[in-house]
């Protein structure tokens, strides 16, 4: 199987928009504001405020951007990967990966680290993008203890970001050894073939 450019585009593609929702989740994440801290429009914001109704009060969050930015990015994400695994068929068939060669090693090695960062990344997109969604509504009541809106912590969708470049050049890479070994492996045999049926004739005299 040789290097598709398409293949390896839909790759970069994929990651790399991944990569800019994440990082916009990032910025658009929540956050309660402070006197010390400077409001700017890119981010959510949350705040306590009374209920119209009764003697409660909850948390009002502006916009759910970041949940949207990070599941957005989860998608992508898991696109790439099942394309990359499903046109080298999730490494368990290829003719060169069952000889022993650099090639074969180096696309085991990237196989699994690309798994790698890709579950960490889906797991921090994941887990951001619930935990932002996350709004409790009633949280305490007048007269009562202080009251505090739950926010994501900061650098989950960051850290989903780092890992999803990671698991662009464990990826790229993969597919790269993969078609190398598989290439190779097959030009190897062929060779040998194409000499044993040079070598009939003469055996034969």
């Amino acid at each position: 199987m040789a290097i598709s450019v398409p293949i390896l585009a839909i790759i970069f593609a994929l990651h790399l928009i991944a990569f800019v929702f994440a990082v916009g989740a990032e910025r658009r994440r929540s956050f309660v504001p402070t006197l010390t801290l400077t409001l700017t429009l890119t981010c959510e914001t949350a705040e306590v405020v009374p209920d119209q109704y009764d003697e409660r009060t909850y948390c009002l969050y502006s916009t759910d951007a970041s949940t949207v930015y990070g599941l957005s990015a989860f998608g992508l994400l898991l696109l790439s990967q099942v394309v990359v695994n499903g046109v080298t068929r999730c490494l368990c068939f290829g003719k060169g990966l069952v000889s022993a060669s650099s090639s074969t090693t180096c696309a085991i090695f990237f196989f699994v680290f690309s798994w790698l960062s890709f579950l960490g990344a889906e797991a921090c997109l994941l887990a951001g993008s619930a935990k932002n969604a996350y709004h409790t509504k009633y949280r305490g009541i007048f007269g009562g203890e202080d009251i505090s809106c739950a926010t994501l912590r900061k650098g989950v969708f960051a850290a989903g970001a780092a890992l999803t470049l990671l698991s662009l050049v464990g990826s790229v890479f993969y597919y790269w050894a993969h078609c190398r070994a598989d290439t190779g492996g097959w030009q190897k045999h062929r060779n040998e073939g194409v000499g044993m049926t040079e070598q009939a004739p003469e055996f034969g005299k």
